[in-house]
């Protein structure tokens, strides 16, 4: 038994020295990013919200004319504004894309650098003489390490206070990134060295992977051994019985050991859930079921089933200012999605953060109108019952046992922001997976898809590393500061190990150095 604890003690010791670092760098990194959300981006949201509106009397060239100039049949379209003039893009399948002015039915031009800072300019609203050029990216870099499909760009800086940097895409006509200094400051101290998303490492995906990885599985090791000497080291036969005299240690060791069961246990479900972020293990990369994106479609899309742009009346948005519009084929017929920007409310800017274990769509629901291109009249939703025999009639290995319109968010459909779509429509299957189809009824589309092993994975890494359960997480400031209290447990308890760890590796080396040089230490020497 004693070789057993003095095993436990040189191990949890040794490993600790290099991991409790990596354990204070985490924990004070998940406070930075509990407030300012992942590393900078622009959401779709962002890209409605800076774009210039459409102007529709000056879309002469209609969206069929715009797909027959294109050579092939879109799979997708949308119309925008890039400097001052309406263009469509189509979308084919395999991710190509067409740009054509819808003005003289030209196709978009490479921008050149002057162009592509007047995209910056209006994106940004700020004055075109305030841009910089600085060069053209043939490589991503820090802040568009998730870009890199739309190299090359164009990058500037801006004189305006802010240290904005924007990044532009000259085949797209669109800002792809933009930092501020504040924004990179705050990503420094939290994203990027909470999961080490350092350019250079980040770059070498399978090295960044197996890196984040093992010091997961070595960070379990290290509070798992933690946790066990918590309860060996206990003084269980003290007489009469003291919590003060079980406890076998003085000084900062004491408030490492006592601070070390309290909050022990949540350091490792912390480590443990960001490890299962990484997807180690084949379960967690399983698939439910396969189902066609295009279900709802019913048919192929036809670009001269939608009528002229600017023959569409302004009455027909509502007043609103729209920035852009996609056309669809739903249900056999053309429909108009029409986006436009709607005034931010005070912290809803920072998007929610959903796991990749099932991606949600529709996020811009609030921000958009559905409108029957032949009628021109907005969707009333379509008929639940219609959607799920629909799904259900394309899938061939599974039948749907129960469907259900909910008005509220579920365990596995939410957002903290209210971001999300609802009413929404879940169907149950009865595929080995045991797969729900979540479905926006108000606009024919799916929205996720969720199995038996991303429902756990769910509570694994969400549930056990954002705590986001029911009973709080909606009731804020409750959540913060239970979290708030257990990253500082969990920090005290890193710091303090770190500071002995280092301090009895400060130790052993000098000891090692007098053993090999025959050196004696200061004490020894005074005796002598």
């Amino acid at each position: 038994m004693k070789t057993f604890k003095k095993l436990l003690i040189i191990s949890h010791r040794y490993i600790g020295i290099p991991l409790s670092f990596m354990f204070v760098v985490w924990f004070v990194s998940a406070f930075f990013m509990i407030y300012t959300g992942g590393m900078p981006r622009i959401t779709p949201d962002m890209q409605t919200d800076g774009a210039v509106a459409l102007e529709l009397e000056k879309v002469l060239i209609s969206p069929a004319e715009a797909a027959e100039i294109s050579g092939f049949p879109p799979q997708g379209a949308i119309l925008r504004t890039i400097i001052d003039r309406p263009v469509y893009e189509l979308t084919y399948p395999g991710g190509a894309s067409a740009y054509i002015y819808g003005d003289t039915g030209e196709f978009l031009p490479y921008l050149d650098e002057h162009q592509a800072a007047q995209v910056a300019s209006s994106f940004l609203d700020i004055p075109l003489e305030q841009f910089s050029f600085v060069g053209e990216l043939d490589e991503v870099d820090q802040w568009t390490l998730t870009e890199g499909r739309q190299l090359p760009f164009m990058k500037y800086t801006a004189d305006d206070g802010l240290g904005t940097e924007v990044y532009v895409s000259p085949d797209t006509g669109r800002v792809v990134s933009y930092t501020t200094t504040s924004s990179r400051a705050l990503a420094w101290l939290g994203t990027i060295p909470h999961w080490l998303y350092f350019s250079s490492l980040r770059l070498n995906q399978p090295l960044w992977y197996q890196i984040v990885v093992w010091l997961s599985y070595t960070g379990c090791a290290l509070a798992f051994l933690g946790l066990c000497l918590g309860f060996t080291q206990f003084r269980k036969k003290v007489r009469p019985f003291s919590l003060k005299r079980s406890i076998p240690y003085h000084g900062l060791m004491r408030w490492h050991y006592i601070l070390g069961v309290v909050f022990g246990l949540f350091t490792l479900t912390w480590v443990f859930s960001g490890l299962v972020s990484m997807e180690p293990w084949a379960w967690t990369s399983a698939r439910g079921l396969a189902i066609d994106e295009q279900v709802y479609q019913q048919g192929e899309m036809n670009m001269a089933a939608f009528p002229p742009v600017n023959t569409i009346a302004v009455e027909t948005f509502e007043g609103q200012e729209i920035k852009a519009l996609e056309f669809h084929w739903i249900q056999s017929q053309p429909w108009l999605l029409a986006n436009y920007s709607v005034p931010q409310v005070a912290g809803t800017e920072k998007r929610d953060r959903l796991h990749q274990p099932y991606n949600i769509n529709g996020q811009s629901e609030s921000r958009s109108m559905l409108i029957n291109a032949i009628t021109l009249e907005q969707s009333a939703g379509f008929d639940p019952e219609l959607l799920v025999h629909q799904l259900d009639a394309s899938i061939m290995d599974a039948d749907a046992t129960e469907f259900e319109v909910l008005d509220e968010y579920d365990d596995y459909y939410y957002s903290r922001q209210s971001q999300l779509p609802l009413p929404v429509l879940r169907i149950k299957f009865n595929d080995p997976a045991e797969s729900w189809v979540y479905v926006d009824p108000h606009k024919s589309q799916l929205l996720s898809l969720i199995h038996k092993y991303s429902r756990v994975e769910r509570w694994l890494y969400n549930g056990l590393h954002s705590l986001d359960f029911a009973f709080w997480y909606h009731k804020r400031p409750l959540w913060d500061i239970g979290v708030i209290t257990l990253l500082l447990g969990g920090l005290a308890v890193s710091l303090i190990g770190l500071y002995i760890g280092l301090r009895r590796l400060k130790h052993d080396v000098l000891s090692l150095y007098r053993r090999i040089t025959h050196t004696k230490s200061p004490a020894e020497a005074v005796h002598v």
